[in-house]
């Protein structure tokens, strides 16, 4: 027992030599190296969109924007039911949660790097030589090693765990987006196809009375036949539109089932056709909003991750700094068995330096660096691409608000128009048939372009919520 402990001892004061000799070393080194260890900081030299984008979203919390949660923007009762519905459902979103599980199980393995690795093997066995006894030898030994972190390599790889769960994260939030725009978007589509639906239905009525009329006239010789057999097929064509919009809505609700998550069915919607542009987003979007869309964030963390896959090739570059030891219980002490067994500890510190690894780090280290450079080109290119998307949707409801106004004030115009000019057949026959077919013809169209008009808005507006990051 005495000899055990004198041992101890001095494997003891051997180590925290190793170690003090270790740190000192590792000091020295760590003088040329400390940018190793430097957290990520978003560059901005000599790049004038970054440089814009850091100033902008300087002390800027995206998360606590308002103009970001889509009951702002997606008011109608009915279709909230359904996006709640769809975000509980989405396969898609379900896994773009079980990534995020991924990846922080991932990042919990990068912080338990820190920590020692403990093995427990335990072995025997016996031989006989010529007939002698059999002798059982065994040893129960419990291995400890602990990589010192001296040269931020766990460090580095535990912050790229960390960028590597933000990214997922960030596209968890974009699949979420995706999925309520996407319910959004065939919700609205199911309103145009019921409104189409039920204004051809109103003209195709009107167009029959117009039959019957016509039908009444020529009898009373205030017509012909022509005129007759043509307000006939004009009839049957506005009947032949109507199973492609009833097809249209089938497939479209099946659309909407799909996206939720059940099986195909028929949906209600909203004949209300009203709507506004948000307050936070109607004046324009400021640079610091392009902070939330998840693909400037995602690419931006990509950089990080760069950044921090960069320090992990420098770092393979210097020493590592391992510590094991070993001790358990044996009755195997050289080549004599003993019995009973003795406890037994060894302590033992190691120094590794590359030295020539056939250019391997080197070529590791200029790949990183190259790669740093596509994600700088990407999180540049997603800055671009944001501020185009969303003055584009602006622009694009701005038209089509405009646009729509004056389709307003043509169906009006054209109903005046249609009314006049049936009187004047009707009862003076100053006009001809011709022209009353044409008027009817002309206030059908702007109907259905008015409708047309009214679904480019909303989708503007979809496509809007989506550009300055929607989802949460």
């Amino acid at each position: 027992m005495l000899s055990w402990h004198l041992s101890y001892h001095l494997s003891l004061f051997t180590m925290n030599k190793l170690l003090k000799y270790s740190l000192v070393f590792a000091a020295m080194v760590s003088l040329s190296s400390c940018h190793i260890y430097k957290k990520y900081e978003l560059p901005a030299d000599n790049n004038v969109y970054v440089s814009d984008f850091k100033k902008a979203t300087e002390n800027v919390d995206s998360t606590g924007l308002d103009y970001l949660r889509w009951e702002q923007v997606f008011t109608d009762p009915t279709l909230q039911s359904y996006i709640r519905m769809a975000l509980d459902n989405n396969r898609n979103l379900d896994d773009a949660r079980l990534n995020v599980e991924i990846a922080n199980a991932q990042l919990k393995g990068a912080k338990l790097s820190y920590f020692p690795s403990v093995a427990l093997n335990p072995n025997g066995g016996t031989a006989s030589y010529g007939g002698s006894h059999m002798n059982w030898s065994y040893t129960l030994p419990l291995a400890i090693n602990w990589e010192v972190d001296v040269f931020a390599k766990i460090l580095n790889r535990k912050r790229g765990a960390q960028v590597s769960k933000e990214q997922m994260l960030d596209y968890e939030q974009a699949v979420r987006s995706q999925v309520i725009c996407g319910v959004a978007k065939t919700y609205y589509a199911l309103v145009l196809l019921n409104q189409q639906l039920d204004l051809t239905k109103r003209t195709a009525a009107i167009w029959k009375d117009q039959v019957e009329s016509m039908k009444l006239m020529k009898e009373a010789a205030r017509t012909n036949e022509a005129a007759v057999v043509q307000s006939e097929a004009n009839y049957y064509s506005i009947l032949a539109s109507i199973p492609d919009i009833e097809e249209g809505i089938t497939t479209t609700q099946n659309a909407l089932s799909l996206l939720i998550g059940v099986y195909p069915k028929a949906w209600t919607v909203s004949s209300d056709l009203n709507f506004e542009l948000p307050v936070s987003i109607a004046n324009g979007v400021p640079v610091s909003y392009l902070a939330s869309r998840p693909d400037v964030r995602a690419a931006e963390r990509g950089l990080a991750a760069a950044y921090y896959s960069t320090n992990s090739a420098r770092a393979a570059f210097y020493p590592s700094l391992n510590i094991s030891s070993n001790g358990g219980f044996t009755n195997l002490l050289g080549s004599i068995i003993t019995n009973p067994g003795k406890w037994f500890i060894q302590l033992a510190g190691s120094l590794s330096a590359p030295l020539f690894s056939r250019g391997q780090n080197i070529a590791t280290l200029e790949a990183a660096k190259a790669r740093q450079k596509q994600a700088m080109n990407a999180f540049e290119t997603s800055i671009i691409s944001a501020s185009s998307d969303v003055s584009n949707a602006l622009a694009s409801y701005k038209a089509s608000e405009e646009k729509r106004e004056a389709l307003v004030k043509q169906v009006e115009s054209l109903e005046k128009s249609v009314e006049y000019t049936q009187e004047l057949f009707t009862l003076t026959q100053q006009t001809t048939y011709l022209e009353v077919l044409t008027a009817r013809s002309s206030l059908l169209n702007a109907q259905l372009a008015s409708l047309s008009c009214w679904h480019s808005k909303v989708a503007a507006l979809i496509s809007l919520y989506q550009a300055v990051g929607g989802g949460r």
